[in-house]
């Protein structure tokens, strides 16, 4: 099931990010794996490959996608309404087990197809989900036309309504593996993790080249000061993800040298979409208040070239009294013996790694945390011999102790199981 990609009229929620004719092409290439991977899988097992397709017409795509499924319109209405008709078309010409998938999941391959249909050997049903709460596959070895009634198409909920729906109609439902669908900026990194494949829309990786990238809402204050010690130097590529800002943060930005990218609020997401358009070999994610040292380059290779996976730099907070040393002592003995440095301390990583970890969670709140405690598990995370220096604002506004005991509360709470999405909520709170 897929949409002809016409600019404009195709991945329009990544247009802010990619442009049109970028945003086409990128929906050109999902379908162009997709039917990779489904065309591979159907000459193995002899099965048939039908594009179900809305927009252009069926001689574009032959042009473009080639000649090995077959390619008829879809029907008219709702999303359910026409997977609905696919589906009752397919039982009805002789098929035994029909399986319908989107084109929006790079990390779709023979494996996924294979457990499908061998699910479907003693299920009713099997299901794809993706991590929008939606699926990415449906199969089904007998006609249900009650799975898509009800269903709020397009939202969160699909998965679960659906589940629901089997579950009323009384049938045995597998599941496969989540997948990522590529819907936002923050998606994007899913398609570098194959980044031959997407050469020609995405960045492909400079050698030698470090990325910064700086999550931003509302940092005109402090963006001027970060930036102009990092824009323009040799070799450094400096991407500001920008969440919405409604001050002179994005246009402060592009005049001093920077990229603006603008993406969904939320520091993970913001981390991603600036990654996944970023084109250094290393990627260095930098807060809008902290300030790199000058011989910050120096340092970053020194650190990889010691066989770390990643790296951080020792915290200095920009404000004079005891309680602030204390908490730069802790926080730098934590980064060193426990491999856990915050966002505050500059996390660099080489990008390729960074991918193939996933990137960051789409969290608004404890990102950091995550990200190296998946890092860690690939090898030492290094800290460089030399201090960012942070703003002391989070601090004075809300007092040390109070900070302090936030900050810990949240790493608590985090590793008890409560959802960073709640803990966000209660951050901003405790936060005034």
């Amino acid at each position: 099931m897929t949409r002809f990609p016409e600019p404009g009229r195709t991945k329009t929620r990544l247009v802010p990010v990619l442009g049109p004719d970028r945003a086409a092409a990128l929906h050109g290439c999902l379908i162009r794996r997709t039917l990779g991977v489904v065309c591979h899988w159907a000459e193995e097992h002899r099965g048939d490959v039908e594009v179900r397709y809305t927009g252009g017409d069926e001689s574009k795509f032959r042009a473009q996608f080639g000649l090995q499924a077959r390619y008829t319109p879809q029907s008219e209405g709702s999303l359910g309404a026409r997977m609905d008709s696919a589906i009752a078309a397919a039982f009805a010409e002789g098929a035994k087990r029909v399986v319908v998938i989107g084109t929006d999941c790079p990390g779709l391959d023979p494996a996924h197809l294979f457990q499908a249909f061998e699910q479907l050997t003693h299920c009713d049903v099997v299901m794809g989900p993706a991590m929008d709460g939606g699926y990415y596959l449906l199969g089904m070895q007998r006609y249900l036309p009650p799975l898509f009634a009800n269903i709020a198409w397009g939202t969160e909920t699909v998965l679960r309504q659906t589940l629901v729906r089997a579950a009323e109609a009384g049938v045995v439902v597998g599941q496969l593996p989540l997948l990522f669908d590529v819907d936002h900026a923050e998606d994007l990194i899913q398609c570098r993790r194959i980044e031959d494949q997407f050469c020609n829309v995405l960045p492909r990786i400079t050698r030698g080249r470090i990325s910064i990238i700086i999550p931003t809402l509302n940092e005109a204050a402090t963006i001027t000061t970060t930036l102009e010690q990092i824009c323009n130097l040799p070799n450094i590529e400096v991407i500001v993800a920008d969440g919405g800002s409604n001050d002179r943060t994005a246009e402060l930005a592009r005049a001093i040298g920077a990229t603006v990218v603008h993406g969904n609020l939320g520091r993970g997401k913001q981390l991603n979409a600036g990654a996944a358009l970023a084109s250094g070999e290393v990627l260095l994610f930098l807060h809008a208040d902290t300030q790199l040292p000058i011989d910050f380059i120096d340092h970053v290779w020194q650190t990889l070239r010691e066989g770390n996976s990643g790296g951080a730099f020792r915290l200095c907070i920009g404000s004079k009294g005891w309680m602030l040393r204390l908490i730069e002592s802790g926080a730098n003995l934590r980064a060193r013996w426990l491999q856990y440095p915050y966002g505050d301390q500059a996390i660099f990583v080489r990008a390729s790694d960074f991918f193939q970890l996933n990137g960051f969670c789409n969290w608004p709140l404890m990102e950091d945390y995550d990200f190296c405690s998946r890092l860690q598990k690939t090898g030492r995370i290094g800290l460089a011999p030399a201090s960012v220096i942070t703003s002391a604002r989070r601090w004075q506004r809300l007092g040390v102790l109070r900070t302090t005991l936030t900050n810990l509360a949240c790493v608590v709470a985090f590793r008890l199981g409560v959802s960073p999405i709640t803990l966000a909520r209660w951050y901003r709170r405790s936060s005034g």
